[in-house]
């Protein structure tokens, strides 16, 4: 098979009839009739499912897998990824922020250029200013604590070969964070300038956007353990040298002691710190715990695909 196009659906009804009709133009522009589109459901709450089913019934170059919950759109991806046959495969979202015509400018580039993936990236990032001021931040931290320098303002609209597609599954991972297994995978990756549109709101909320910052972290560097070590040892040092210096106070000025001030704000500083400290050790934790128990990261219910292929 010539090409895979791969999305996910998570409250994709009003846009799943055109992005179906839009990607089926370009598969056949570009794989002739050698194509499958692979609608992935993350336990979409609206109609995305009944939809999708659908479009199986008229069309055999559906799949729809239907997995058994909300797993999250990373996982998702990757679940759909793993079932993907084509020579090359095309991930992008379903909601039409990205269009699937991208698909025929990022083969141009992938030919002439000979490179395994083609993936596009935002000329400058969507969004109000916080949105915008803690991406660029996310990314600065993250290039910071794991020595990674992810391409900011990347989309999910790529184009990958079959050997990059085939390594990238190899992860194994249950907390996936999809950005850093794109990068940590290697391989000749080349950006395309892009323009996203803004078709509907985000689900990614504040608090899921800090979850997803503090488990990309935990994946890919051990950074703050380490931190926590060197700083443990810091403050160890100068308390080690106040004691020194208490006990020559003690011992030959004979000074009484004061400040019940300094004492308190000191054991308050120290007693949330030691409390940060294991709320960072205990995420590392939990990351252990997750993998150890090898569940798989998704679940998938039924595919539906038509009898005749």
């Amino acid at each position: 098979m010539k090409l895979s196009i791969v999305t996910t659906l998570y409250q994709s009804a009003p846009y799943i009839t055109e992005f179906y009709q839009r990607a089926t133009r370009v598969a056949i522009e570009q794989a002739g009739g050698d194509y499958e589109i692979i609608m992935v459901n993350d336990g979409s709450p609206d109609e995305s499912l009944a939809l999708a089913v659908g479009l199986t019934k008229s069309d055999p170059k559906v799949v729809v897998i239907d997995l058994s919950r909300n797993f999250g759109h990373h996982k998702a991806m990757m679940t759909g990824l793993a079932h993907a046959k084509g020579e090359h495969v095309f991930l992008i979202d379903s909601d039409l922020e990205e269009d699937p015509e991208y698909l025929l400018p990022f083969a141009e580039q992938m030919a002439a250029e000979d490179c395994d993936v083609v993936y596009g990236m935002q000329e400058k990032r969507k969004g109000r200013w916080f949105e915008r001021w803690t991406g660029q931040w996310f990314y600065s931290l993250f290039s910071l604590l794991t020595g990674l320098t992810l391409p900011q303002n990347v989309l999910t609209a790529r184009l990958m070969t079959r050997r990059y597609v085939e390594a990238l599954v190899l992860h194994r991972e249950r907390e996936i964070f999809i950005a850093g297994l794109w990068h940590i995978t290697g391989f000749d990756q080349r950006a395309r300038i892009v323009k996203k549109h803004s078709t509907s709101e985000t689900t990614y909320t504040l608090r899921r956007k800090v979850a997803i910052m503090a488990n990309s972290i935990a994946s890919f560097s051990q950074a703050p353990l380490m931190g926590i070590f060197y700083l443990g040892l810091i403050i160890s040092t100068l308390a080690a040298l106040y004691a020194g210096y208490l006990v020559f106070r003690w011992a030959f000025l004979v000074k009484p002691l004061s400040g019940w001030t300094s004492v308190m704000a000191s054991i308050w500083l120290l007693g949330g710190m030691i409390i940060s400290f294991i709320g960072v050790v205990g995420i590392y934790l939990s990351k252990i715990y997750s993998e150890s128990k090898q569940r798989p990261y998704t679940i998938i219910r039924k595919i539906y695909a038509s009898q005749s292929e």
